[in-house]
């Protein structure tokens, strides 16, 4: 009877080691399990993340490609947004109202995330803007700004940039002389540079004596100028404010096809790679040139179109700060 009991404890400990063995299995199977989806609901979301950003689907409309700065504009937010992941479509308006309000609505029929509106006039554009607006679609002003509903404006402190020519004029004039303002196109940002460059000169001896449209390019910069030219004898103009480094170049060339390459100096806006290879040769008369930076200008704007989509709050206007970049310190510019 001893034997027979002591072989039935035997069988049942063996039974109760088989049965915990089976217990334990279940439980690190049932852990594997949970660990699988654990990674596959990770997997999932950073594959819902990468999807999300890829299918942001962006606008960009420029008012032209002639121009270098624009063309530098055009590269970054290129780069920018395979960066992200995003899709981009990049318009050139060659400065045509009609045309740009055109691409304004063929973005909103192929039903982009956001539009970048690097206007060809601030207040014409507005139609499109508020069509853009109608469908949903948030517009963040590139450069300069619009009317119509725009979210925001990422831009230059152009103000600045009229402020630091007019600064060194005065210096190198000692206040007092005849200067002419070559304007440019209707838009915020050329009416901010002329307000903080006539602003600056007020109260000094520096005198206005012509003021005309360039329309912010080379070819009409210089033909603005040989205008002047022939309305104010030689010797009797000290230096010129144009609003772009186009303009500037146009301006200069003018001045050397008249032989009057010594009477007057020049100063523009942008930096352009262009307008630093023209100063850096001897005899160059133009002096300097207020310094933007597009490329960071149109990343922060791509930025804050992301924010809105996301529902966050943004600054009305942002201001990129400008540099003045002169003979003196050419060399340590690094440009765009």
């Amino acid at each position: 009877m001893n034997i027979k009991f002591k072989s039935m404890g035997f069988i049942m400990i063996g039974i109760l080691l088989i049965l915990l063995a089976a217990c334990g299995g279940t439980d690190e199977s049932t852990s594997q399990t949970e660990d699988s989806n654990s990674t596959e609901e990770t997997n999932q979301s950073e594959e819902g993340t990468s999807e999300e950003a890829e299918a942001i689907k962006i606008g960009l409309t420029l008012n032209n490609l002639a121009n270098p700065f624009f063309v530098a504009m055009s590269d970054a937010a290129t780069e920018y947004a395979e960066e992200l992941g995003a899709e981009i479509i990049v318009q050139a308006a060659d400065a045509d109202l009609a045309k740009q309000t055109a691409q304004i609505e063929n973005f909103i029929t192929q039903g982009v995330d956001m539009i970048l509106l690097n206007a060809v006039d601030s207040e014409g554009i507005a139609a499109a803007v508020s069509q853009a607006d109608a469908a949903g679609i948030p517009v963040v002003s590139v450069d300069v700004g619009a009317d119509g509903g725009i979210e925001a404006t990422v831009t230059s402190d152009n103000y600045q940039a009229g402020v630091l020519a007019a600064e060194y004029m005065i210096e190198t004039l000692d206040g007092k002389g005849n200067i002419v303002v070559i304007d440019g196109p209707p838009v915020t940002a050329v009416k901010d540079r002329i307000a903080g460059f006539e602003d600056t000169i007020e109260g000094t001896e520096l005198v206005v004596v012509a003021k005309q449209n360039g329309e912010g390019s080379r070819e009409k910069g210089l033909l603005v100028m040989e205008s002047i030219l022939q309305a104010n004898e030689a010797g009797t103009i000290d230096a010129v404010f144009a609003n772009n480094d186009p303009v500037a170049i146009g301006a200069e060339i003018a001045q050397q096809q008249a032989g009057r390459e010594t009477e007057f100096f020049i100063v523009g806006v942008d930096g352009s790679p262009d307008v630093i290879e023209v100063m850096k040769k001897e005899g160059s008369s133009i002096a300097g040139t207020s310094a933007q930076h597009p490329d960071n200008m149109i990343k922060k704007a791509i930025d804050v179109g992301i924010q809105v989509l996301n529902g966050e709050s943004v600054e009305d206007i942002i201001k990129i700060p400008v540099d003045l970049v002169t003979q003196d310190n050419i060399e340590s510019y690094t440009g765009w």
